[in-house]
This record gives structure tokens, sequence and C-alpha cells, in this order.
């Protein structure tokens, strides 16, 4: 058995496209509009990753609301530096909605409200400011 992809749904591909690719560092592999089905694939992947940690981006053509997306769970990535990482998000209008407090974990959310979750690479770094102090802001 071997792990293909997550799928999520998405309303606006715009605004997706912009938070995963553009603010989350993701790169489009590949997309696929099927007219009979009315919807559209866009498959994304970390740089170097192609083909084995995949993130399915479903666009059904007919809207229709998802709620808040907590009933899927989480995406989940590792990251270099968490520190930084959210710092870039931040500055690119992200709302952090866990700070990585612990200098380990940290949570935001999609334009879709799915939770996706920053993992520190290796071993936690040490608090520090800003983060140690922030609250969490809205659901994660």
């Amino acid at each position: 058995m071997r792990y293909l992809h997550t799928m999520v749904r998405v309303t606006d591909v715009d605004r997706s496209l912009d938070f995963y690719c553009n603010k989350l560092g993701l790169k489009e592999v590949r997309r696929k509009d099927v007219p009979a089905g009315r919807f559209t694939l866009i498959f994304l992947a970390p740089p170097g990753q192609e083909g084995v940690a995949e993130v399915e981006l479903t666009h059904n053509w007919d809207p229709e609301p998802y709620d808040e997306g907590r009933n899927f769970g989480h995406l989940a990535f590792e990251v270099d530096d968490i520190y930084a990482t959210c710092e870039r998000l931040q500055a690119a209008g992200v709302t952090i909605n866990r700070p990585p407090r612990d200098g380990y974990m940290a949570f935001v959310r999609s334009p879709d409200n799915i939770s996706v979750e920053l993992l520190q690479k290796g071993e936690a770094k040490a608090p520090a400011e800003p983060w140690s102090s922030m609250p969490n802001t809205g659901k994660w």
C-alpha cells in the first residue's frame, strides 16, 4: 500500500491556490477539468515531493456549502523553521490560530476553513516571542 493524496473540497480556486501555493509553499503538480462531472481536480505537493505527498483540491463547479471543514481533521506539514514559517504566513495575511508557543507546533486555516498543522522539523525550537505569549485565535 502507498499513500497517494488527501482531498480537500474548495469553493474558490484562486483564493485556495493563493493560500496553498503562494503562502504555504506548495506547487501545482497537475490539473484536470471534468466537464461531465462539473468539477476540477488540482493536485499540489511540497517541492520535490510530487507523487509522494500530494493534496488534491476538488472544486465543484456548482456551489455548495462545506461548513467549517473541521469534520475533515487537518493537513500536517513539517517545516524547517516554525517561527520563520509563521512569520512569513502572518505577513501574508494568514491568521495563526494556534501559535508555536512550544517552538514545535502551530495551526492555521485555509480559505475554506481546513486546519493546517505546521510541525517543526527535528527538535522543538526554544520558546521565543512574540509566539510564547500569543493567545489562540479562532478555531484550529
